[in-house]
C-alpha cells in the first residue's frame, strides 16, 4: 500500500481525504496555494508544500506544480479530490508517464468520459439510454439558433468540458439561445479552458438522478445504487439523498445495469458517477458521466457503508474490489446539505468574508439518527472569492426517509454561522415543507416553491411558541443578570407587529410554564443559555429545539429554522405604544444598479448619457468562477457610471446610475 499520497486539492475534500488517509497509516501532503496557507487541510497534513497564489490558474490547476511537489516530498501518489485537475486525462497521463500512481480513473477512460459530447456517443454504442439533442461542434450564436430550432425549446446550453454546474444554461427562445451560448463559452473557457459548446433537448420538470460506480484495475464493476440530486440553484446541486424517493426496484436495477455496462465499456478503475435525468414516470436518460469524486459522494457511504476514497485508493494501488454486486445492499436514507456562504435573501449570491463565528452540530449518534458533517473550515477562516463557497456538507441518515429528514432539520438547527451570509435558513425551510417530505421533487424544484426569491418562511403555529418561550426565558435571565429580576407575571411578547399575551409562572421543577391568551400552556425546560451565547437551546414541551438568537436594543432577533423575527418582551402599556410607531420608508435605490455581491467586473456595455431599455445588458461580474448578467429593471438614460472593467467591487456598490 501506499505509504504517501499528495492531495491536489483543497477544502472541505481535502480534510476529508486525509481523515481517510490517517485510518489506513497513509500519510498526507497538502499543496496549498497563498490564500490557502492557514487552512484546516494545511494543519491537519503531515506536510504542506506552496503552489502558488490564490487564483487556481497559478496554483491548483498547474500539473508542473503539483508534479515537482511530488518530488520534493517522494509522495507516491496524488489523489485529485473533485474539480481542478480531477478529470484531466493530461494530468493523469503525465503522471503515468513520470510513475506516479493517479488515484482516479486511467487517462483513457477521463478522456472518453470527459468530453461530454463523445461520451453521449460512446453511452448510446454501450446500450445507455440518451437525451436528443446535437453533439457535434457549433461555432456561433446563428447556428445554434438554428439547430435549437430543428430540436425545439426548451434547449439546455453545455459546455462540453464542463461540471460543477458551471457553463450550463437553459434557453427557450431564440434570444435566450444568442445570449446564453455566448455566455457558456464565456464561462467554459474561463473556468475550463474549452469554451466547445452542445446542445440538448431539455426534460420538463424532471428529476437529476445519479448512480455510484466502483471499478478496479481487474475488469471488475459495480454500482453502489442512486443519489436524488433534483434540488438545484443555478443547476448546482444544494441537497442530495440516497436512495431515490422516485425509483423503485426495477427502475434502479435497470438505472444499475446501464451504468455498470458503461464504466466496463471504458475500462473504468475507480469511483465514478454515471448522471441521469429522469421523467417522473421513471423513464431516465444519460446525462454525463463524472470520472472523479462527486461531492455528494457521503450520502452513498452512509447507506452502504463503504467508504469511497478508501476504495479509490486500493484500486489505484491494484487490489481487486472486496465486494461484489450481490454483496451490497442499502441500509436505511441519507441527506446531504451543502453549506454555502452565499446569502439566500440576495438571489443566493456569493458572500465571502471571514467566518466569525462557526458552530458546528455534534457528530455521530443523535436521538434517533446519525450526523456526519465534512468542513474544510474553521472559526476565523476566510471565504475567498477565488474558490467555490462551499461551507460544510451536513449529512443526516436515519432508519427511514422520515428520519432523515427530521435529523438533518435538528442538524440544521444546531449550525451556527456569522460573519457572512449563508443559506443555512434556506437549507432549514426545504426540510420543513410538505412537498420535500412527499418526495416529489424536480430540478425546478427551487424555481417552484420560491418563484420570488427566498425571504424567509413565516412561523408555524409550533415556531411562534418556540419565539415567544425563548424571548420569555432571555428576558428572565438577563434581568436576573442584571440585578432587576421583577415579580411580573402577565407580559405581551410582540412577534414583529403581532401580540401574544403570556402569563408567567413556574412548577416543582423549576421549569417554565407559560399561559398563552387564547393558546393554553407550554412548557420549558432544560434551558442552555446565557448572554452572549448565538444558540438558545431547551426543551419545548419536552421536544428538543435549538434557535439562533442576539440581543437587540429593544428585545430580541430570534430564527428558527427558516422563521425569524425581533422578539420583545414587554409590559402591556408598552405593547399598546410599539403597536403605533410607524414603519420606516426604506431609501430609495429606483434609479441604481448595485453590485449584489462582491466580485470583479467583467464589463460595464454602457456610457453616460446613453439611453437604456428595459432587460438590456447594463453590467456583468463575476464571482467564485461564475458570471452574473445585471438587466435595466426600467427604461432610462444613463447618469453615472460608478466603475470599470476590472475593478473589484463590494456588495451595495453603485455600478450605474440612472438620471
Amino acid at each position: 500500500m501506499f505509504s504517501k499520497i499528495l492531495i491536489a486539492n483543497r477544502g472541505e475534500i481535502a480534510v476529508r481525504i486525509i481523515k481517510t488517509c490517517r485510518r489506513m497509516g497513509i500519510k498526507t501532503v497538502q499543496v496549498y496555494s497563498e490564500a490557502d496557507a492557514g487552512s484546516l487541510a494545511v494543519e491537519m497534513a503531515d506536510e504542506a508544500v506552496l503552489i502558488g497564489p490564490a487564483p487556481a490558474a497559478q496554483s491548483y490547476l498547474l500539473a508542473d506544480k503539483i508534479v515537482e511537489a511530488v518530488r520534493q516530498t517522494g509522495a507516491q501518489a496524488v489523489h485529485p479530490g473533485f474539480g481542478f485537475l480531477s478529470e484531466n486525462a493530461g494530468f493523469a497521463r503525465r503522471l503515468r508517464d513520470e510513475g506516479i500512481a493517479f488515484i482516479g480513473p486511467n487517462p483513457e477512460a477521463i478522456e472518453a468520459m470527459g468530453d461530454k459530447i463523445s461520451s453521449k456517443k460512446l453511452a448510446a454504442e454501450a446500450g445507455v439510454s440518451t437525451v436528443p439533442g446535437h453533439m457535434g461542434l457549433i461555432e456561433t450564436p446563428e447556428e445554434a439558433v438554428r439547430i435549437a430550432n430543428e430540436i425545439g425549446y426548451p434547449i439546455m446550453i453545455k459546455a462540453s468540458a464542463g461540471g460543477g454546474g458551471k457553463g450550463i444554461r437553459v434557453a427557450h427562445s431564440d434570444a435566450d439561445m444568442a445570449e446564453g451560448f455566448a455566455a457558456v463559452k464565456a464561462e467554459a473557457l474561463n473556468a475550463f479552458g474549452d469554451d466547445r459548446v452542445f446542445l440538448e433537448k431539455f426534460i420538463v420538470d424532471p428529476r437529476h438522478i445519479e448512480i455510484q460506480v466502483l471499478g478496479d484495475k481487474h475488469g471488475h464493476v459495480v454500482h453502489l445504487f442512486e443519489r436524488e440530486c433534483s434540488i438545484q440553484r443555478r443547476n448546482q446541486k444544494v441537497i442530495e439523498e440516497a436512495p431515490s424517493p422516485l425509483l423503485d426496484e426495477a427502475t434502479r436495477a435497470a438505472m444499475g445495469a446501464q451504468a455498470v455496462a458503461l464504466a466496463k465499456a471504458v475500462n473504468y478503475d475507480s469511483a465514478g458517477t454515471v448522471e441521469f435525468v429522469a421523467g417522473q414516470d421513471k423513464s431516465f436518460y444519460f446525462l454525463e458521466m463524472n470520472t472523479r469524486l462527486q461531492v455528494e459522494h457521503p450520502v452513498t457511504e452512509l447507506i452502504t457503508g463503504v467508504d469511497l476514497v478508501e476504495q479509490m485508493i486500493r484500486s489505484a494501488w491494484g487490489e481487486t474490489l472486496a465486494f461484489e454486486q450481490k454483496d451490497l445492499k442499502i441500509d436505511g436514507w441519507a441527506i446531504e446539505s451543502r453549506i454555502y456562504a452565499e446569502d439566500p435573501y440576495r438571489g443566493f449570491l456569493p458572500s465571502i468574508g471571514r467566518l466569525v463565528r462557526y458552530e458546528q452540530p455534534e457528530e455521530g449518534e443523535q436521538d434517533g439518527y446519525v450526523v456526519r458533517n465534512d468542513s474544510g473550515v474553521r472559526e476565523g477562516d476566510e471565504i475567498s472569492m477565488f474558490y467555490d463557497p462551499m461551507i460544510a456538507k451536513l449529512c443526516a441518515w436515519g432508519d427511514t426517509r422520515e428520519a432523515a429528514v427530521t435529523g438533518m432539520a435538528r442538524a440544521l438547527e444546531d449550525t451556527h454561522l456569522s460573519g457572512l451570509g449563508h443559506n443555512v435558513p434556506f437549507l432549514a425551510a426545504v426540510m420543513d415543507q410538505d412537498r420535500f417530505k412527499s418526495g416529489n421533487l424536480s430540478t425546478a424544484y427551487i424555481k417552484d416553491e420560491f418563484p420570488d426569491g427566498f425571504h424567509g418562511l413565516r412561523p408555524s403555529v409550533e415556531q411562534e411558541r418556540i419565539l415567544i418561550a425563548s424571548a420569555m426565558a432571555m428576558n428572565e435571565i438577563v434581568a436576573e443578570q442584571d440585578g432587576d429580576p421583577s415579580d411580573r407575571t402577565d407580559w405581551i411578547v410582540m412577534i414583529d407587529k403581532t401580540p401574544h399575551g403570556v402569563g408567567l409562572s413556574y412548577d416543582a421543577d423549576e421549569a417554565m410554564i407559560l399561559t398563552l391568551t387564547g393558546g393554553g400552556d407550554i412548557r420549558l425546560s432544560d434551558i442552555d443559555w446565557r448572554p452572549g451565547l448565538a444558540q438558545f437551546r431547551a426543551e419545548l414541551d419536552g421536544e428538543p429545539f435549538t434557535a439562533e438568537v442576539k440581543r437587540a436594543p429593544d428585545g430580541f432577533d430570534i430564527r428558527h429554522r427558516a422563521a425569524k423575527a425581533r422578539v420583545r418582551v414587554l409590559r402591556p402599556h408598552v405593547a399598546e405604544l410599539y403597536a403605533r410607531l410607524p414603519e420606516k420608508i426604506a431609501a430609495d435605490t429606483s434609479k441604481l444598479v448595485l453590485s449584489p455581491m462582491p466580485g470583479l467586473v467583467v464589463s460595464i456595455p454602457v456610457v453616460v448619457g446613453q439611453e437604456v431599455k428595459t432587460g438590456e445588458t447594463v453590467a456583468i461580474i463575476e464571482a467564485m468562477k461564475m458570471q452574473n448578467i445585471l438587466k435595466a429593471e426600467r427604461d432610462g438614460v444613463v447618469k453615472a457610471v460608478g466603475a470599470k472593467d476590472g475593478d473589484p467591487v463590494a456588495a451595495d456598490d453603485v455600478l450605474v446610475e440612472f438620471g
